[in-house]
């Protein structure tokens, strides 16, 4: 049985907004600790790759754990029958609610003023790449592990890529418009300065476009696939099923076939 769109939501919210906290609270405490940038950084990626994983493999099976619009538009555009408008109306504001709830959770943590926008400058043609970059592999890693069943891998998958894209990209990867509108209001080590929020979000929809792109060329249209292939993280209704809709079983041991 499908879990209801309710709970659903409120997952997203809960999750987008831990992960937020992770990123904004840990951010404040290296902060505290150390006056080296690079140690900061280094605190503040390892923090959010774990925190990632442990969320992902919690509320995927409720929501599908995407905490990231660009993952639920993303999902709607390779498969309009699995994520419905209701349920794209639904997700991103809890998404979008949940990252700002979670700035504020962290500054509180850590006795910060609750809401006091960032002044973190990122408006730079360089970090707008660099997001670009980030989100595009981000859209064809989720999506690649789905269209070849093994979505499974999400949780360590996508929390590895997260941490590595810490430090290849030039904008250590925010590469998610609900974190980047929450991480606004935090004026921290992981903060972004409102006027920096909007092309940092433009330039993570042109990587989810660029993404969705490279699925296309890298891995095919699903039905020449995994036909019944379902979108990466999506919530547990069932046994995985093989492409003629058999529950999948592990192959025969030599010299006991048939």
């Amino acid at each position: 049985m499908s879990v209801p769109l309710g709970r659903r939501a409120a997952a997203e919210a809960v999750g987008t907004a831990a992960l937020v906290a992770v990123v904004v609270g840990s951010g404040i405490q290296a902060t505290e600790l150390t006056q080296d940038v690079g140690v900061r950084l280094l605190a503040n990626s390892l923090a959010t790759v774990f925190g990632l994983g442990v969320l992902i493999t919690l509320l995927g099976p409720v929501s599908g754990a995407h905490f990231n619009p660009v993952v639920t538009l993303a999902a709607r555009v390779l498969d309009p029958a699995a994520v419905s408008p209701r349920d794209l109306a639904a997700y991103v504001p809890a998404q979008l609610a949940g990252a700002v709830g979670g700035a504020v959770l962290a500054d509180a943590m850590f006795a910060e003023p609750l809401v006091r926008f960032s002044g973190h400058d990122r408006f730079a043609g360089h970090l707008w790449l660099g997001e670009a970059v980030a989100t595009a592999g981000l859209v064809l890693l989720v999506f690649g592990l789905a269209r070849t069943g093994r979505d499974r891998l999400a949780p360590a998958a996508v929390a590895s890529y997260i941490g590595a894209a810490y430090w290849f990209t030039s904008s250590t990867s925010f590469a998610n418009p609900a974190v980047t509108v929450g991480r606004a209001f935090s004026d921290t080590f992981a903060g972004i300065a409102p006027a920096s929020v909007g092309p940092f979000v433009v330039a993570q929809l042109v990587g989810t476009a660029v993404g969705l792109g490279l699925l296309a060329v890298l891995f095919g249209r699903p039905d020449a696939t995994i036909p019944d292939a379902v979108p990466v993280l999506a919530p547990d209704t069932g046994p995985v099923l093989v492409p003629d809709g058999a529950p999948a079983l592990p192959p025969l041991p030599e010299g006991s076939r048939p």
